[in-house]
């Protein structure tokens, strides 16, 4: 496996858990219904950031 499928990789799967993490924070918080927003744009900018790293790996992984 070379460097740059394996970083592909990498980034990929820390983008699986940036989103399970925001999906996650996202579910617990409106069943909680606390009323703050900080907790809602945590979740936001963690899916944004996990769509974002997936995209990445896509366009960085070596076309075989």
């Amino acid at each position: 496996m070379n460097p740059a499928s394996r970083r592909a990789s990498t980034v990929r799967i820390l983008g699986n858990v940036a989103l399970v993490a925001g999906f996650l924070v996202s579910v617990i918080t409106l069943s909680s219904d606390t009323g703050s927003t900080e907790v809602h744009i945590l979740a936001g900018f963690l899916v944004v950031t996990g769509i974002g790293l997936r995209i990445e790996a896509a366009i960085s992984e070596p076309r075989a």
